[in-house]
């Protein structure tokens, strides 16, 4: 029998086990253990963790009344496949999301993931509006299973090699201050609603347009802050038109942008949501979420699942909301956030490479681009930033459409201390890089 191989010979030997879709990410550190901000290797090393497991780790690695939560159901039971079976934990958690999602969302069909999340939307959208046409947005990221793929838009090779993709979905502009043509806020307002005009004159009526899909905030896409007005102004256009309005929440909820949903953030209610990631701090579970009135429409055998809603992950979920009640953690989420804010813009002014300094909440990121250019970005810059602040303990993540931003999304439960040494790491590694 061939011996056991260790932690670190498999690791080394991950292009061999994992997809290379996995194996080629970076940094590919191996991780022991985690606990709250910080995950530590097999060798002893400690890193702060500015990326919260791409924001599924909203209280902290580990938070031990989540893990406590999880493990009391598991010994009751592990599996329940819904429809058959009725958990407690499913059904709390379906109740208790009802007291914090915006406006009158107060339904729910769960699942395991964001992208079955978003893939849900699509498919309640166009059963109860008996159209087809789904309006996306360009920069949008909302999975990579087909039906979410055809709705993204980040970067395209998440699409490369793998259409024919989901039909009637069409693309328009979503305001992106930094890098608008327009001279203010109104003007990149006005640039991205033209787009949809033209879409409805030359390509698809309005009258067969099902829904809205958007991120309220984009993520993958570089953290993308949109004007309020143009989010009211999609809700006005979806009114007249009898359009759903999708918010797709994966990244920018359960506190993430210092309230409960950005949808409450940004005071624009949307007909559906689409919830994962932080939802039960790192268990697999997602949602698709609207009104009693469209999702009690969506009749049996339309739409199903074996894992979803899984009782422990749900125990886990009941568990994050009482979490980020009790300890305060929106307060906190705003509070860090600005003070982020605060020292990361008097580093653009020290650092010819930062071109901009944006976020809502802790949903922070730092743009980069290269001195002397019109905001030419700067990719390059930005992943010798984030090697050279991996090396002194602190993980982050790019995003953006070059790849030219970084951000900055630790755990809402950070205090202040850990986020000043956090920033001064990475503060290092920007000046460094800008000599």
């Amino acid at each position: 029998m061939d011996s056991q191989p260790s932690y670190e010979e498999l690791v080394a030997r991950r292009a061999d086990l994992w997809a290379p879709c996995l194996a080629q990410d970076w940094p590919n550190i191996p991780v022991e253990r985690a606990e709250g901000i910080y995950l530590y290797g097999p060798d002893g090393r400690r890193y702060l963790d500015f990326l919260s497991g791409f924001g599924a780790c909203n209280v902290g690695h580990n938070h031990p009344r989540v893990v406590e939560a999880a493990r009391e159901q598991m010994e009751r039971i592990v599996h329940a496949p819904l429809g058959v079976i009725a958990p407690e934990t499913t059904l709390r958690l379906a109740w208790e999301l009802g007291k914090v999602t915006p406006g009158n969302i107060d339904m729910f069909f769960f699942g395991n993931s964001g992208a079955e999340a978003v893939e849900g939307a699509i498919k309640l959208a166009r059963y109860v509006t008996g159209r087809r046409g789904i309006v996306a947005f360009l920069g949008s990221f909302h999975g990579r299973t087909m039906g979410a793929a055809s709705v993204t838009s980040s970067k395209v090779k998440y699409r490369n090699g793998h259409g024919p993709f989901l039909p009637d979905v069409y693309f328009a502009r979503f305001p992106y201050p930094y890098r608008s043509s327009a001279p203010d806020p109104e003007g990149c307002v006005a640039e991205a609603l033209e787009d949809i005009e033209r879409l409805f004159e030359y390509v698809i009526a309005p009258e067969d347009v099902a829904a809205f899909l958007l991120e309220p905030v984009q993520g993958e896409g570089g953290y993308v802050i949109p004007p309020r007005e143009w989010l009211l102004a999609l809700r006005r256009i979806a009114d007249e038109h009898g359009i759903l309005l999708i918010f797709d929440e994966v990244q920018t909820g359960f506190g993430r942008t210092g309230d409960w949903f950005a949808a409450q953030t940004f005071g624009v209610e949307p007909d559906i949501l689409c919830l994962a990631k932080g939802i039960a701090n790192g268990f697999p579970l997602g949602a698709t979420a609207a009104r009693r009135d469209l999702m009690g429409r969506w009749g049996p055998a339309s739409h199903g699942t074996t894992f979803g809603g899984n009782p422990i992950s749900c125990a886990a979920a009941l568990a994050v909301l009482e979490v980020i009640r009790e300890e305060s953690l929106l307060e906190n989420a705003r509070e860090q956030g600005a003070y982020m804010l605060d020292v990361l813009r008097d580093l653009q002014a020290r650092s010819p490479i930062v071109g901009d300094v944006r976020g809502v909440g802790l949903m922070v990121a730092v743009e980069f681009v290269k001195p002397g250019t019109d905001k030419e970005p700067n990719p390059e810059a930005v992943q010798r930033i984030l090697q050279r602040a991996l090396e002194n303990g602190l993980l982050m993540y790019p995003c953006g459409h070059w790849t030219q931003t970084i951000r900055l999304i630790p755990p809402l439960t950070v205090t202040r201390e850990q986020v000043e040494e956090g920033l001064e790491i990475f503060t290092r590694a920007v000046l460094a890089e800008s000599r």
